[in-house]
C-alpha cells in the first residue's frame, strides 16, 4: 500500500479516538446548517497553500496532535468520578488559559514552537461565522481540512464524518504523555500508537510523513 493511501487510512482510525466522546457522527451532518462548510474551508486552505507548501503538511499534523491526546474529562457526582474519554475536540487550538482551567497543548514539548497553520484554521472558522454562526466546530474543522489537505498533496479523498463538540480544556501534562517523541524508543513509539488502535504501519506512515 502507498503513503497516499495509508494517510488517509490512519487519519481514519484517528478521527474514531473522537467517536466515544462525541455524539453519533455523519459525513451529512451540516448538510442542512453550513451545506458549504467543505467548500470554503477548501478554498481557503487551497488559496493559503499556494504561498506555504509546508501548509497541508502542519494542518494534517494538528488534526494528529489533537486526536491522539485522549484527555479525560471528568464530573463528580454523589458515588463516583465518571470520565468521559475525550479526542479530536480542537483543544489543541486553545490558547493556555489558566484561571480557566486550560493549560494549554500547543506549550506541550513536542508542539512547542513546531506546530502550525493554526492561522488558516483561523480564518477559516472566520468565514463559516460569517457565513453560518455558531454552527460548525473546530473540531470537525480540522478534521475537515486534514482530508482536503491529503487531497491537496495527491492523496485520495474520503467521506470525512462530522458531528464533534469543541473541548473546554486542555491539559498540557496529558499532551507530553501521549504525543511522540523523537527520542522514544521502538517499544514506547508502539505502545503509544497500539493505545489508539494504531499499529506499525500506522507509525511508519506518520513517523515518514510527520516531524513528531
Amino acid at each position: 500500500m502507498g503513503l497516499s493511501n495509508t494517510i488517509p487510512l490512519l487519519l481514519l482510525s484517528i478521527l474514531m479516538f473522537g467517536v466515544l466522546g462525541n455524539a453519533q457522527l455523519t459525513s451529512d451532518f451540516y448538510s442542512t446548517t453550513c451545506p458549504n462548510v467543505t467548500v470554503i474551508a477548501r478554498s481557503l486552505l487551497e488559496q493559503a497553500s499556494r504561498s506555504d507548501v509546508r501548509l497541508t503538511a502542519q494542518v494534517m499534523r494538528l488534526h494528529f496532535h489533537d486526536c491522539f491526546v485522549n484527555t479525560y474529562t471528568c464530573a463528580l457526582n454523589i458515588e463516583l468520578k465518571a470520565c468521559e474519554p475525550q479526542g479530536c475536540d480542537g483543544s489543541v487550538l486553545l490558547d493556555a488559559a489558566l484561571a480557566d482551567g486550560v493549560e494549554g497543548e500547543k506549550e506541550a514539548f513536542q508542539n512547542a514552537g513546531s506546530l502550525g497553520g493554526f492561522e488558516v484554521i483561523d480564518e477559516i472558522k472566520t468565514a463559516l461565522e460569517n457565513v453560518c454562526p455558531g454552527v460548525v466546530s473546530c473540531a470537525d474543522i480540522l478534521a475537515i481540512t486534514a482530508e482536503i489537505s491529503v487531497s491537496l498533496a495527491g492523496g485520495p479523498s474520503w467521506d470525512v464524518l462530522l458531528g464533534r463538540r469543541d473541548g473546554r480544556t486542555a491539559n498540557r501534562d496529558d499532551a507530553v504523555a501521549a504525543l511522540p517523541l523523537g527520542p522514544d524508543s521502538l517499544d514506547i513509539l508502539t505502545t503509544k500508537f497500539s493505545e489508539h488502535n494504531l499499529d506499525t504501519t500506522d507509525l511508519v506512515a506518520l513517523s515518514g510523513t510527520f516531524a513528531f
